[in-house]
C-alpha cells in the first residue's frame, strides 16, 4: 500500500495527458468515493450537455489508451482515482433516455458498479486500460438494458403486449 500511494504521489507530479485524461484532471483525487464523483460529473454533463454518441466512442477509445498509461505509470492495475470509466459508463446508462430516467440510471448504474454481478466482474479482468474501462461499459450497458425493459413493460404497453 505505501509503495503505491509513493507512485501516485511521484506520478501526481507530471500531471501529464494520461493523468488527466484518466483522472478527470484531478477530480478523482478530491475524495475517498472517486466512483461516485466520476458518475456525479458525468452524469452532470449528459443533463446540461446533448453527449453525441461520437462524443462517447472518444471517452471510450481515450480512456482506454490513458488508463492503460496511468497504469502502467503508476505500476497499479485499477487505481481508484481512475474515473474516465466512470463516465463512459454512466453515459451509456443514461444514453436514449428522457430526463425523468437520469437520476434511476445513475443510482442504478453506482448499485451495479460497487457490488459488480456478472458479467461485470468478468469484463474487468480485460488486460490494461479494456479491464479497466470494461467493468463500467458493461455495467452501463446492463442498467440501459434494465431501464429499457422497465420501460418497455411499464410506460409503452409492454404487459398488454405480453398478455
Amino acid at each position: 500500500m505505501g509503495t503505491n500511494m509513493i507512485s501516485t504521489r511521484n506520478f501526481q507530479g507530471k500531471r501529464n495527458l494520461p493523468w488527466c485524461v484518466s483522472t478527470l484532471c484531478g477530480l478523482g483525487f478530491f475524495t475517498s468515493m472517486p466512483g461516485t464523483v466520476g458518475s456525479a460529473a458525468a452524469f452532470f454533463v449528459y443533463a446540461f450537455f446533448p453527449v453525441h454518441w461520437a462524443a462517447l466512442l472518444a471517452v471510450i477509445a481515450g480512456g482506454v489508451w490513458a488508463s492503460h498509461r496511468y497504469s502502467i505509470e503508476t505500476g497499479r492495475t485499477d487505481p481508484p482515482e481512475v474515473i474516465i470509466d466512470e463516465v463512459a459508463g454512466t453515459w451509456i446508462a443514461l444514453w436514449g433516455f428522457p430526463p425523468g430516467y437520469f437520476l434511476p440510471a445513475l443510482f442504478l448504474f453506482r448499485i451495479i458498479d460497487i457490488l459488480k454481478p456478472f458479467p461485470v466482474n468478468a469484463s474487468e479482468k480485460l488486460p490494461g486500460g479494456w479491464g479497466i474501462m470494461a467493468d463500467d461499459i458493461v455495467g452501463g450497458v446492463l442498467v440501459n438494458l434494465i431501464l429499457t425493459g422497465v420501460r418497455w413493460l411499464y410506460f409503452q404497453g409492454g404487459w398488454e403486449t405480453l398478455f
